[in-house]
């Protein structure tokens, strides 16, 4: 009886080799994410301002004085609207392209690999493209004056306003395709029996789509609400490029604020506080999207 107990049996035997097979993952999700996190937390609490000099433990001063800073909030709705824009854009963008790619024509696979290349194509290269278009002698303003639509070229970037809009215009066509290959890649997994079922019934274009085509999507539309909406509030390279958060903070959002903070006011504590604070915002986002979006088994 000893003998079997001191013996670890086969169960006990798996469930270490479990922890042997997760372990390189653990170490590695520790040494990837934990780490940066915790480092990012201890920075928040202390008073540095510049890389490799020493500070003083302030404990949580540097995130009073971020919730008290204005710029903070102006920041935080700057980053909502952000958010929400990239999300209509880019959804209403990417429904269109893969419902049309979804049909049988001449050149559909051609189309497919198109529609990818403004995705992977660098984001230096995308605002080089852009600032081209969108310059005074650009294709863009001499179209608009071309028709009537402008009295003469406008800058695009000069105002807030159409700053603001032409950022947002510009990364969601940065971004919409991947959206549009997901949500294609969904279309092609509904079963054609159903479109034709339905088709035999006598039901219209519109009632497939909303009966059919949106009931079975709201699986990839639910990770595409939130993979999309955490990669949007987290867009920085394309706006810093494009604007460098002007024209009068225009389009600064709070990863541009961050940069700001650390690099062009050296205050590196107080912007990793700020660091802290949109990760939370966003883990709090995550969680109530999971909690309360998550699609039900049975509409899936």
């Amino acid at each position: 009886m000893l003998q079997s107990l001191s013996r670890p049996t086969a169960h006990s035997r798996r469930i270490l080799l479990g922890y042997l097979l997760v372990a390189p993952l653990l170490l590695w999700l520790a040494g990837t994410i934990l780490y940066p996190l915790l480092s990012a937390v201890l920075l928040s609490l202390q008073d540095i301002k510049i890389i490799g000099t020493p500070g003083a433990w302030v404990g949580t001063d540097n995130y009073a004085r971020a919730l008290a800073d204005s710029r903070f909030w102006q920041a935080l709705g700057r980053s909502g609207l952000w958010v929400l824009a990239n999300g209509v854009l880019q959804t209403v963008a990417a429904f269109a392209t893969a419902l049309i790619l979804n049909q049988r024509f001449p050149g559909q696979k051609m189309a497919r690999v198109w529609i990818i290349l403004s995705w992977i194509v660098p984001t230096v290269v995308v605002v080089i493209i852009w600032r081209w278009l969108l310059s005074s002698s650009g294709v863009v303003n001499y179209l608009l004056v071309s028709l009537g639509l402008l009295d003469g070229p406008m800058g695009f970037f000069s105002t807030r306003n159409s700053a603001a809009m032409s950022v947002v215009a510009i990364n969601a066509w940065r971004w919409f395709p991947f959206m549009a290959v997901m949500v294609l890649a969904g279309l092609q997994n509904i079963p054609r029996e159903l479109y034709e079922a339905a088709a035999v019934d006598g039901a219209a274009a519109v009632q497939m789509f909303f009966r059919i085509t949106l009931p079975l999507l709201q699986p990839v539309l639910f990770v595409l609400g939130l993979v999309g909406t955490l990669l949007s509030f987290n867009v920085f390279d394309i706006i810093w490029l494009l604007t460098g958060g002007g024209p009068s903070g225009a389009t600064t959002t709070l990863p541009v604020l961050i940069y700001e903070t650390a690099f062009t006011r050296y205050r590196l504590s107080q912007a990793a506080a700020i660091s802290v604070l949109s990760g939370l915002l966003l883990m709090i986002f995550a969680i109530l999207f999971i909690r309360f979006m998550s699609p039900r088994e049975e509409d899936a």
